[in-house]
């Protein structure tokens, strides 16, 4: 929150007015107490986390064109997904327009419940102008944020993290934020957490512990003076980097300690036909210690996850059979991922906070080649996740008789996609969106975010609120709550299992501001879930017990 922006909802508090900010009521009169919860509520907590399909997906395989299936086999029939059969394309959507009429690869079932729970969107056509089919050249376009003809030093992640959190690197970590700004889950960091100046502002990791481990195990005093000359500078740089990652090393430890995942299990094996290096789910355990530290109470804004292995020029299939070898591993990894991903943040109470989708450099060309496979195309569909979207096809499906050089024409810029992302979901000013360079498509940006954060005029409506602390606590756990009216209401507590530990007995039901204490007694240390239940309202907080 802006500090104009915090004056200026002091000033509407002080005047006596009920207002709402982030889902959390705030009254007058409350004391000193009402500028700690503004301040301490002021920042959206959304999390972003992007899953980069390396070496450009198949998007036709992905999502077949069903109104134009006989065109789409006819161009690839060596690698088509059947129309019958027991691995036939799973039909997405029979309610949709013809134009929008999709079947999912047959391995995407997990995909499938996801859109039929409202948590799985498709947005046909991506690319960007003038696509010139390089993986370099293309990662860094989607990465920057720009167009074919920029060349920036920065990433549109990077510039967003440096507009939201001024004075990185020297301000942080604070007691206010301790935690990384950004984490890319590998071993470097691209270009897209690069800021227009200075170090990036995001760690790579791949797990926290012996990330924490190899920092506390290595390092030599830094040099007094340094030259000045190119060399200088790099090095330099690489010590400014050393320096942020040994600040959060022992934070991200901790968290991930901290936290936990439920009793969800995340896939590994592929069950079918694939070549032996693609059995393995890359994407599952990055998901999974994603969801521990958020679990553990991580701060961080965004994650990049990344799978490879999607440059199919050959043996994109098995030959024997086009629904299975390596790219159908590939995504039923990451649809598989995605449900036990949702799944585990769902019974921790987590899942409306995060948004999550995919995106490759590229398509493919329409037409296969004779090896079994496609080579560098252009417009490809992304994937979107999350309990806070609005599901569905967003654009139509290619028009197969009329390509583009045998490629899919764009239509849409993946900067519309990603506009939404910053304006919709972490609810930027038109500041941010101007230092980000998305201004110009925020009017043509994708309605596919449904729980938009609040803005100024909807500060003043009344919902319901839960507030639990200390958290971590050792002990007694305060739960305080706000109703609008008058509700049949049952506060209880849950582990990860589902196991209830108990509910407060008799706990006031009447408009106002209510507190009611829950002892753990002898519960043993761990993570466990507050769930209020008011009329049909069901509000879930995640709440640490730390006995030490």
């Amino acid at each position: 929150m802006k500090r104009r922006d915090f004056m200026k909802l002091s000033s509407l508090v002080s005047s006596g007015m009920l207002m709402n900010f982030n889902g959390v009521p705030l009254y007058a009169f409350e004391g000193d107490s009402l500028l700690h919860k503004i301040a301490k509520n002021s920042l959206n907590d959304k999390v972003l986390v992007l899953i980069e399909m390396h070496g450009g997906n198949d998007g036709l395989n992905t999502v077949i064109p069903i109104n134009q299936y006989g065109q789409y086999y006819n161009h690839r029939a060596n690698i088509a997904i059947p129309e019958n059969g027991l691995r036939k394309f799973i039909t997405l959507d029979t309610t949709l327009p013809d134009n929008r009429q999709v079947g999912l690869h047959p391995d995407m079932t997990a995909a499938k419940a996801m859109y039929d729970q409202g948590n799985f969107a498709v947005i046909q056509n991506v690319s960007y102008e003038n696509m010139n089919g390089s993986h370099f050249r293309s990662r860094d376009v989607w990465m920057m944020g720009g167009g074919y003809n920029d060349y920036y030093n920065s990433g549109w992640m990077g510039r967003y993290l440096d507009h939201t959190y001024p004075g990185y690197p020297d301000n942080y970590p604070s007691p206010q934020i301790p935690d990384p700004l950004a984490i890319e889950m590998g071993t470097s960091v691209s270009l897209a957490f690069h800021r227009d100046q200075g170090i990036p502002a995001g760690l790579s990791i791949q797990d926290p512990v012996a990330f924490y481990n190899l920092i506390n195990s290595v390092g030599i005093d830094p040099p007094i003076t340094l030259p000045d000359t190119h060399a200088g500078d790099e090095i330099e740089y690489i010590m400014q980097i050393e320096k942020q990652a040994n600040s959060y090393a022992e934070r991200l430890k901790d968290v991930y300690q901290a936290g936990t995942n439920s009793n969800v299990v995340y896939p590994d094996l592929y069950p079918y036909i694939a070549p032996a290096s693609s059995k393995h789910n890359p994407l599952a355990p990055q998901l999974k210690v994603i969801s521990r530290l958020l679990s553990g109470g991580i701060g961080t804004k965004i994650f990049i996850c990344r799978i490879g292995g999607f440059d199919s020029h050959a043996n994109q299939v098995v030959n024997n059979n086009p629904t299975m070898g390596s790219h159908a591993a590939l995504l039923y990894h990451i649809s598989s991922a995605m449900k036990a991903f949702y799944d585990d943040l769902q019974n921790m109470g987590l899942a409306d906070r995060v948004l999550s989708m995919t995106f490759s450099e590229f398509g493919r060309r329409v037409v296969s080649n004779a090896s079994y496979g496609t080579d560098h195309g252009n417009a490809a569909p992304m994937m979107v996740f999350g309990t806070c979207i609005n599901p569905g096809v967003y654009g139509v499906n290619p028009d197969l008789a009329n390509l583009q050089y045998g490629n899919i024409p764009m239509e849409f810029d993946y900067r519309q996609v990603f506009t939404s992302v910053v304006k919709d979901w972490f609810n930027a000013p038109d500041q941010a969106l101007q230092d980000v360079h998305f201004e110009q498509f925020v009017d043509s940006r994708i309605d596919y975010v449904r729980c938009k954060s609040l803005s100024t005029s909807e500060l003043f409506q009344q919902n319901l609120s839960l507030n639990c602390y200390p958290n971590p606590t050792n002990q007694e756990l305060f739960i305080d709550y706000t109703l609008k009216q008058e509700v049949n209401l049952k506060i209880e507590l849950f582990d990860l299992t589902g196991r209830s530990l108990g509910a407060i007995e008799d706990a006031p039901n009447t408009p106002g501001s209510h507190s009611v204490m829950f002892n753990f007694g002898q519960v043993i240390s761990g993570t466990y879930l507050v769930r209020m239940y008011a009329n049909d309202a069901v509000l879930t907080r995640k709440v640490i017990l730390s006995k030490s």
